[in-house]
């Protein structure tokens, strides 16, 4: 009786205990900078065949590899729609992530991309995008991919595809929609290793337009 007892302690403390510390201290919590939220309440009139549960909770701690670090502040920036209807390419990676006007880029109707340079490969740990947040929308066929290749013609890994019928062309993804929040959507490549990151949408439950305001992605050296 008393081994099954000291049994279920160890358990419970097992359970209790951080990540980080369950992983031998090699992990710690990815700390962000978030921009003040646009709207307040939970959305509830935004019908999407796909869309995922909506519980109203902020994202809880994400977990990185000690030495991780924000790779993609001012880093070059390419798009399939190279003259945006509104603002400049290089506003992606600039820092500022507020959701009001003159913060965010507007691409062109239907699918479109945008494409982050790091300068060189990376293990990739967390990648982070801020459509719109100043009104809540759900983005349709959300893929983002990594590559060293900057045409993405091989070699490209699939981070996350929430494309649920191929619209995009790019494979069926089994991910679900979203709803645009000021914390932004976090996607965790899983340490998948790459020079560049390629951001699609095709257009949102507001408008058939894409929208960027912040594109930050995180890694370690190879």
């Amino acid at each position: 009786m008393k081994k099954r007892l000291i049994l279920s302690a160890c358990l419970v403390a097992f359970a209790l205990a951080p990540l980080a510390a369950r992983q031998g201290g090699d992990k710690e919590v990815l700390k962000l900078k978030l921009p003040k939220p646009m709207f307040i309440g939970t959305p509830t009139n935004l019908k999407s065949p796909n869309l995922e549960v909506i519980t109203g909770k902020p994202r809880g701690p994400f977990y990185v590899p000690k030495g991780t670090t924000l790779l993609s502040l001012n880093k070059p920036v390419r798009s399939s729609d190279m003259q945006p209807v509104i603002g400049e390419l290089d506003m992606v990676t600039d820092g500022e992530k507020e959701g009001g006007d003159g913060y965010f880029i507007e691409l062109g109707p239907g699918k479109q991309w945008v494409q982050v340079d790091l300068g060189k490969p990376y293990a990739l740990h967390a990648i982070l995008v801020w459509h719109y947040h100043s009104q809540a929308r759900v983005y349709r066929d959300v893929i983002v991919q990594v590559s060293d290749d900057k045409d993405f013609l091989k070699g490209v890994t699939t981070v996350f595809n929430n494309d649920h019928d191929n619209s995009a062309g790019l494979g069926v993804g089994k991910d679900k929609e979203y709803i645009e929040v000021a914390e932004g959507r976090l996607f965790d490549p899983k340490g998948v290793k790459g020079r560049y990151v390629r951001l699609y949408s095709n257009g949102n439950t507001s408008n058939d337009l894409n929208h960027y305001v912040e594109v930050e992605v995180y890694g370690t050296p190879n």
